[in-house]
């Protein structure tokens, strides 16, 4: 007996194969669909619970990120160019154990002597005679001494200071002589540069929020409330305002741009619910091109994500920007004084996603050949611009015609539904830009200096949850700025500001630039010594 389904059947066979047609074309449909879930879902994980590397253990992610053997990259280049790779750096030494530091030198010394257990030895009298051996009562001699460190901690503390200005009158003449007062950061606030740094430091770089500094001060007895630290943060904020104008101009005068933007949730006033702001960043750092300039990095705050912010921020720079394919750049771009840079770290990630998610090979071996380029410059980081260009130009060229390639012929044979498709999409329809980089020595194969830079901002957002206004935005964009450039600089953030909170007050405003990181780092270590 037939089914109901059976009876349902068209009797006409092209009707059947019409049939079978449409339900091939339905399941290949869910299995995308699937497959794109699925997809979803591993991105998910892992930006809530996965490692935020993308290394995949196989040789074949971007410097930073992952180690590419120079055996495979010689091969990789030999095979494809027909002429042998030549390092432009010696080998490196095989990796050893780590060793244990010692100590630094600097911090004091507090000597706990520990002698033999001997009634002798434990006398105060200098003159005690010498001890006995326990074992046989004979004569003990000095044979030297075992020395042992280890570090401890003193919790830190406040203290008080205050200033005594005794007042003097003449005799004869009945004037009036003072000291005058020593100038604050903030005027008729009882804050000190100091308490004021610590606190900048806690919240922008060790993620602190302000509630939890005021807990954390309460169990040393001192009350200082959240509305107060507040108030002291935007005040300090307002007053460097022209050093971080200064910083902004030093970041975009350079010939080459790494920019890039996050998001920010703001609270809204009077409504209980937060927008979306963004914090820009842009950084100045051709270290890697062998530049001697001192790095930097500048911050600005956007209550949204229009393309006229970024487009305000750069309207006078001229040179290289390496950037991501947001649309807001574009016309940056046109008239040709800006050159795109696209980040080959970015079309990586696309194919790294599909690669942790469904293992596909096709995946694994665009990360392999995206991995040569990156091992070619691990060679050359910190080598002059021309030869960095150079060794690009040989070996880099042919690797990227290569990958061209093998993108082309590979999307042929994909749906273009599916997510490896549109990895190859997105690589292609940037490609000028992507090989942009070998084109010219001061450029950097991706954007990663300016994630970097973000990354203490997506730190920090985990923890204070949004900032209070737009206002907040604007404050936390400048103590990223100062942070992150002293960061860069190999300076301690909070010993920075401390030097910088004592002196901006009274500091002439045509030469603020002098309190600048790396302008400054020579008075600070001669106040410290």
């Amino acid at each position: 007996m037939s089914s109901a389904s059976d009876d349902q059947l068209p009797d006409d066979i092209e009707a059947l194969k019409a049939l079978v047609r449409a339900q091939q074309t339905a399941l290949a449909e869910r299995d995308q669909e699937i497959d794109a879930l699925k997809l979803f879902i591993a991105k998910l994980r892992r930006a809530q619970f996965g490692r935020r590397s993308e290394q995949s253990g196989q040789g074949d992610s971007p410097a930073d990120q992952l180690e590419l053997r120079v055996e495979d990259l010689e091969t990789d280049v030999t095979e494809r160019t027909g002429t042998p790779f030549v390092s432009v750096t010696e080998k490196q030494p095989p990796a050893q154990r780590p060793i244990r530091k010692p100590l630094p030198a600097h911090l004091p010394r507090e000597d706990l002597r520990r002698e033999p257990d001997c009634a002798a030895f434990a006398a105060t009298d200098s003159t005690a005679a010498a001890c006995n051996c326990p074992a046989c009562g004979g004569a003990l001699k000095r044979l030297g001494e075992d020395i042992s460190e280890w570090l401890e901690y003193i919790p830190s503390h406040f203290k008080v200071i205050r200033q005594i200005r005794p007042k003097y009158a003449c005799t004869d003449c009945e004037a009036i002589h003072q000291a005058s007062t020593l100038s604050r950061p903030i005027e008729r606030s009882n804050a000190g540069a100091g308490l004021l740094a610590h606190v900048i430091t806690s919240k922008y770089c060790d993620h602190l929020p302000l509630y939890r500094q005021s807990s954390i001060y309460a169990r040393e007895g001192i009350e200082l409330e959240r509305s107060t630290l507040a108030d002291w943060v935007g005040q300090c904020s307002r007053l460097l305002a022209p050093l971080i104008a200064a910083l902004g101009v030093y970041v975009r005068s350079a010939d080459k741009l790494h920019v890039d933007d996050t998001p920010v949730p703001v609270l809204t006033p009077g409504r209980g619910q937060t927008k979306t702001g963004r914090l820009w960043t842009y950084v100045r750092d051709d270290r890697p091109a062998g530049c001697e300039d001192a790095p930097a990095v500048w911050f600005a705050y956007s209550p949204d994500r229009k393309g006229e912010h970024p487009q305000a921020h750069l309207k006078d720079f001229t040179g290289l920007l390496q950037a991501d394919a947001y649309a807001g750049f574009n016309p940056l771009y046109e008239g040709g004084k800006i050159k795109e840079i696209a980040c080959w770290a970015h079309a990586r990630r696309k194919f790294y996603e599909l690669a942790a998610a469904h293992a596909s090979p096709l995946a694994h071996e665009a990360m392999r050949q995206i991995g040569v380029l990156y091992a070619i410059e691990e060679q050359i980081r910190g080598r002059a611009p021309k030869v960095r260009q150079r060794v690009r130009q040989e070996q880099a060229v042919p690797i990227l015609a290569s990958l061209h390639t093998w993108l082309r012929q590979t999307q042929q044979k994909l749906s273009q539904k599916s997510a490896l498709a549109e990895a190859i999409r997105y690589a292609l329809n940037h490609w000028d830009a992507l090989c942009a980089y070998a084109e010219d020595g001061l450029a950097e194969i991706d954007n990663n200096a300016a994630e970097r830079a973000l990354r203490t901002v997506a730190i920090g957002r985990k923890n204070y949850l949004f900032a209070g206004s737009d206002s907040g935005g604007h404050s936390a964009a400048a103590f990223y700025s100062l942070i992150g450039s002293a960061t860069l600089n190999g300076i301690n953030p909070e010993a920075y500001l401390h030097y910088v909170l004592e002196r901006i007050a009274q500091h002439p405003v045509n030469r603020v630039a002098e309190l600048l990181p790396w302008n400054c780092a020579a008075a600070m270590k001669t106040q410290a010594d």
